[in-house]
């Protein structure tokens, strides 16, 4: 699903760069580590340039943290997933590693972002950029033909992508039967990888996703829906972070990416909202499975999926070394699991792929690596919060610019999410209301007034101010 909507041309985007006081350069010392390390000879590794990697991104991606080739094997399948080995640029102990621990991971907003590592680095030199030899940490990993793991092998290697591949692209070709040789079989092990998924809890939700594109010399607002081929992507990526978590595990040091499993009464109250949303939820069937099979674009199951959200609270970065950890598992996967496969972009996954490198030849631990992992749970927090809030203001103030003309409209929306306080009684002073989502602009926002979960109703704009980025509805 795609809706568009050019906004006014100009948006400044600066004040909420400064408000979340987001650095606009390098420091030099950084920048020089950076250049110099573009510049210097790729290191010893295996060579593995034979293998036709791929990279498969959005459009027009230059951070490439991730190539692979998918093959057949005796009894199952295998699959190569080459990871950009970032800590062969970044020196331990140097300007631009404490620089990247200040920024944590990079933070996108549409008139450009705030990378980890300087761009010579992250679109340049230690991307896995296509028709270029670069450094990589590659994964081997073979499934039988159930999609299980049966065997995992990891080393430092020199790759070549041959092709940049993007979402849309892929899917045309996944439709048209004419997918490259090199993922030919994702649409294939995808499809396994989610099936054992869901039998094992894993959940997603399938709700499009806002974002604020360039159009020209403007900006449009768009709501996209994940094609098929990503969510295969996405398989591969969970897979690998899953090998690498049972490595850690098995090794007794590591850092997972962590998430409690819902609670009953949590689950018993997303049952319990089934019905009033014509939702069919048939005895046996778990939460994940029955996600999966919703269509988003109904207004009725995308409320339900909204009060899913809730499912899917508490994820954290969880640290260990020596005693394991008590809740080591990731709710939304359903197994245990680590961030490894985006170290041009994350901070925790360079020091996670070192670990499980030196765990998986049984060498020890590099203390560079291992004493940043306590400290790493912290910093990867505080820069989520930072990285959503630049998601969420941006698209707050591209919503506020689209809409400042048309206040006093009304409009056509579904009701996603309606206040329901535990007492059942309204908060004194605020008016009973709820999430509303429009219909076209794709605009989300707060509304004002009874509101009947799961249907569609009229709403008046009454509010569109973008210097405190808020919208507002109330019901027609």
């Amino acid at each position: 699903m795609v809706i568009r909507r050019v906004l006014a041309p100009r948006i400044d985007f600066g004040a909420l760069r400064r408000e979340l006081k987001l650095p606009e350069q390098f420091p030099p010392a950084a920048q020089r580590e950076a250049d110099e390390a573009a510049s210097a000879p790729l290191p010893p590794a295996a060579d593995r340039t034979d293998v036709e990697f791929v990279t498969l991104d959005p459009v027009g991606s230059r951070d490439l943290d991730q190539a692979m080739h998918l093959g057949r094997r005796p009894g199952g399948y295998r699959v190569r997933y080459a990871i950009a080995d970032v800590a062969t640029h970044v020196r331990p102990g140097g300007a631009l590693e404490e620089e990247t621990w200040r920024r944590g991971q990079t933070v996108y907003l549409p008139d450009g972002n705030v990378p980890l590592h300087p761009h010579t680095l992250s679109e340049g030199a230690a991307s896995l950029l296509p028709g270029q030899d670069r450094a990589a940490v590659l994964w081997t990993i073979d499934l039988d033909a159930d999609g299980g793991i049966v065997a995992v092998e990891l080393e430092r290697a020199r790759v070549r992508s041959r092709a940049q591949l993007d979402y849309r692209g892929v899917q045309a070709d996944a439709e048209a039967g004419r997918l490259p040789e090199p993922i030919a079989l994702l649409p294939e092990i995808g499809a396994l990888l989610t099936a054992r998924g869901l039998r094992r809890g894993a959940m997603n939700l399938p709700l499009p996703e806002q974002d604020v594109e360039p159009d020209g010399d403007g900006w449009r607002l768009v709501l996209r829906g994940p094609v098929p081929m990503e969510d295969h992507n996405a398989q591969i990526s969970l897979l690998t972070g899953m090998a690498a978590a049972d490595i850690m595990l098995a090794g007794r040091v590591g850092l997972l990416r962590t998430m409690p499993p819902p609670k009953p009464e949590a689950v018993q109250r997303l049952r319990t909202a089934a019905a009033p949303l014509g939702v069919d939820w048939p005895a046996g069937m778990s939460v994940g499975e029955l996600l999966a099979g919703l269509d988003a674009s109904e207004p009725r199951a995308a409320a339900f999926i909204d009060q899913a959200a809730e499912l899917m609270r508490g994820a954290g970065y969880t640290a260990f070394d020596g005693e394991l950890p008590e809740q080591p598992g990731h709710g939304g996967v359903g197994a245990a699991y680590a961030h490894v496969t985006a170290p041009l972009r994350r901070l925790a996954d360079r020091y996670v792929t070192e670990v499980c490198l030196a765990l998986h030849a049984g060498r020890e631990v590099p203390d560079w690596a291992r004493t940043a992992l306590p400290k790493l749970p912290e910093v990867m927090a505080v820069t989520d919060r930072t990285a959503g809030a630049a998601t969420r203001g941006a698209i707050e103030l591209a919503e506020a610019v689209l809409l400042a003309h048309r206040v006093g409209e009304t409009f056509d929306a579904a009701v996603l999410d309606v206040d329901a306080p535990p007492s059942g009684e309204a908060k004194p002073g605020r008016e009973p209301g709820g999430t509303v989502a429009l219909d076209e602009p794709p605009v989300r926002a707060r509304c004002v007034g009874e509101l009947p979960l799961g249907e569609r109703v009229r709403v008046r704009l009454v509010t569109a101010d973008p210097a405190q980025r808020k919208v507002a509805f109330e019901r027609a």
